[in-house]
C-alpha cells in the first residue's frame, strides 16, 4: 500500500479508495496490504502454444530433469505440460501416464515405454481436455507419486486457474498425488484466476524461468513449498 502511495505520489487513503473499486469491479483480487490481478481468462490452446516458447521449453526440461524414475504421473492440460510431454517423449523407463488432456497423450503415444491412460469426461474443445464428474470420479481411483501442472495465476495465496471446470479437475490431481510439479513462466506471477487450486504447500514445486517477486518468493519460503529455476538456452 505504502509502496504504491508513493510510486503514484498519491495519499494511502487514495491508493485504498482505488483499490476497493478496482475490486468491487472485479479487475483486482485484494489482498492483505495491496492487489493481485484477476486473471479471469486465457486465450485458447492454440494460441498459448504460440506464446513464450523457449521459456515453457527450457522449464520442461527441467522437470524432466527433476522427475526421478517413477512409475506412475498425471499431467494437466495446458502449453506448458504439453511442452513437458513432448520432452519425456525420450524417456526409456516403463510409465503409467494419466491425463485428462489428449494432446499430452498423443505426444506420449510414440513412446512405447509409456502406457497412456486417458481419463474420461466432458470434452473441452478449446482446451483438448476432458473435465466433469466422470473426470473426477476417475482420478480418485489412482494415486501417483508426481503430478505435473500448469497454472493461470501464481500468487501468494497459490496456485489457480482460470478455467473453473479443469481447476475442479486440477484440484483432484493435486489432492491424488504425493509431489506436484507446478509448469508456470514468470508472466503468471502475482496473477490470481478464478479457482483457487491450492495455497503454498511443502509437496509443491514451482518450476519457471526466473526467479519470483520477493512477495512471491516469501509466500513460497513460509509454506515450505520450493522454486526451481530452468535456464534458457542460448
Amino acid at each position: 500500500m505504502h509502496q504504491l502511495a508513493e510510486a503514484l505520489d498519491v495519499s494511502t487513503e487514495t491508493v485504498r479508495r482505488d483499490l476497493a473499486e478496482l475490486g468491487e469491479s472485479g479487475k483486482i483480487n485484494r489482498t492483505y496490504g495491496g492487489a493481485v490481478r484477476m486473471q479471469k481468462f486465457e486465450p485458447a490452446l492454440s494460441e498459448r502454444l504460440l506464446l513464450k516458447v523457449q521459456e515453457r521449453e527450457a522449464i520442461a526440461r527441467m522437470a524432466v530433469e527433476r522427475l526421478g524414475n517413477f512409475d506412475a504421473l498425471l499431467i494437466g492440460g495446458g502449453a506448458t505440460t504439453l511442452h513437458f510431454a513432448r520432452a519425456i517423449r525420450k524417456l526409456e523407463h516403463p510409465m503409467t501416464v494419466i491425463t485428462p488432456a489428449y494432446g499430452v497423450a498423443q505426444e506420449l503415444s510414440h513412446n512405447p515405454y509409456l502406457e497412456v491412460l486417458c481419463l474420461p469426461g466432458i470434452f473441452h474443445g478449446k482446451e483438448g481436455l476432458v473435465c466433469g464428474p466422470e473426470a473426477i470420479k476417475a482420478i480418485e481411483r489412482f494415486h501417483v507419486p508426481v503430478a505435473v501442472l500448469g497454472a493461470s495465476g501464481v500468487s501468494r495465496e497459490g496456485i489457480s486457474e482460470a478455467l473453473l471446470s479443469a481447476g475442479q479437475v486440477y484440484q483432484a490431481i493435486m489432492a491424488n498425488s504425493d509431489q506436484v510439479f507446478i509448469l508456470a513462466d514468470s508472466s503468471k506471477f502475482n496473477k490470481r484466476a478464478l479457482t483457487l487450486l491450492s495455497s503454498w504447500k511443502s509437496n509443491i514445486t514451482l518450476i519457471t524461468e526466473r526467479p519470483p517477486t520477493d512477495e512471491l518468493q516469501s509466500a513460497i519460503s513460509e509454506s515450505g513449498a520450493s522454486v526451481a529455476i530452468a535456464v534458457l538456452e542460448s
